[in-house]
């Protein structure tokens, strides 16, 4: 098995992305003539309603069909509005937390961040991923969690200069050509915002549930608001709010402080009808040992929002069910 570098995977993009250019032109010079003569005539008809029917029919034209990773049941991404929340570290304690809850089902994390990738530090990972006989990329494991991410095919201080195509050719082959095995649960990093990335995830894997993390400001809960908005648009459950760095516990005197405030995540989940799933699971994460394997109290924080989760979860199961059986 030959290790996948940068360079390589940069070459397997750009020939993806020209394959890709190359069907799209096709694609997109067919359908123009016929959508106009339909809109011409649902005019003509004067029925407003009708009129909406087919727009929504051809809008459901245009969207790609959902195809469920291979050996993944359930794919939970942890997304923020805005950077530097805590969004990865909620990711990987979500990760350890439900292998812990249950060591009989297996997890993987993804780290969908292209940019920004965090992962391998967090999870005190190093190394080029390998290609198995089908050259697929083999995910990187500890903690008993398989793990792959855009930050081990690159340096750690080298910047990832691609534009959106090649950003998103990347995604593509971090969800289809990554060898996962048989997973119970993916959890995917996403990347901060509501851009090209969270879009394409959402639109082209069926995801069972969203956990938006925030810090209790007023600006990062009104781009939190936004993620959560983006993911009801596009039919995609938010199981619920993470408020992160919210208080700080002096060392010497146990007192703690609400630097940033107290209860913002609360009402935001308040207004938007969520749940809100814990909290403070900043702590210990960028030394390579996750909080989910140290602190009791987090642990029990951690504890807390895998059982939310994993209820959403299995309340969507069933409602996915009952429509498949219709």
């Amino acid at each position: 098995m030959a290790p996948l570098t940068y360079s390589r995977m940069s070459h397997l993009l750009r020939s993806s992305i020209n394959r890709l250019s190359v069907i799209r032109t096709g694609d997109e010079s067919k359908p123009g003539p016929a959508c106009c003569v339909q809109f011409a005539r649902c005019q003509r008809s004067g029925d407003s309603q009708a009129l909406q029917e087919r727009q929504r029919q051809q809008m459901a034209k245009g969207l790609p069909r959902q195809k469920p990773i291979a050996g993944v049941k359930q794919v939970v991404v942890v997304a923020s509005g805005k950077g530097g929340v805590g969004k990865s570290t909620t990711a990987v304690n979500l990760a350890l937390g439900l292998l812990a809850n249950d060591p009989l089902k297996s997890v993987g994390l993804l780290d969908a961040d292209v940019y920004g990738p965090s992962i391998p530090k967090l999870m005190n990972l190093k190394g080029n991923p390998e290609l198995s006989d089908d050259n697929l990329m083999i995910p990187l494991v500890n903690y008993g969690v398989p793990c792959m991410s855009m930050g081990f095919l690159v340096d750690d201080v080298a910047p990832i200069v691609w534009r959106g195509l090649m950003v998103m050719s990347a995604i593509e082959r971090l969800l289809r050509h990554v060898d996962w095995g048989s997973l119970d649960y993916l959890v995917v990093d996403m990347p901060p915002g509501t851009g090209d990335v969270q879009l394409s995830i959402s639109q082209n894997v069926p995801v069972a549930g969203a956990v938006i993390v925030s810090t209790p400001q007023d600006i990062a809960l009104l781009d939190a608001r936004r993620g959560a908005e983006m993911f009801r648009k596009v039919h995609v459950p938010v199981l619920g709010l993470v408020q992160n760095m919210s208080v700080f516990q002096c060392p010497k005197c146990d007192h703690r402080t609400h630097i940033f405030g107290s209860d913002g995540a609360r009402r935001l989940a308040d207004t938007l009808g969520v749940q809100l799933l814990g909290g403070g699971v900043q702590e210990g994460g960028g030394g390579g040992r996750p909080a989910a394997r140290g602190s009791q109290h987090l642990m029990d924080v951690n504890m807390e929002t895998r059982g939310h989760v994993t209820r959403e979860q299995q309340t969507l199961l069933i409602h996915k069910q009952k429509r498949t059986t219709r």
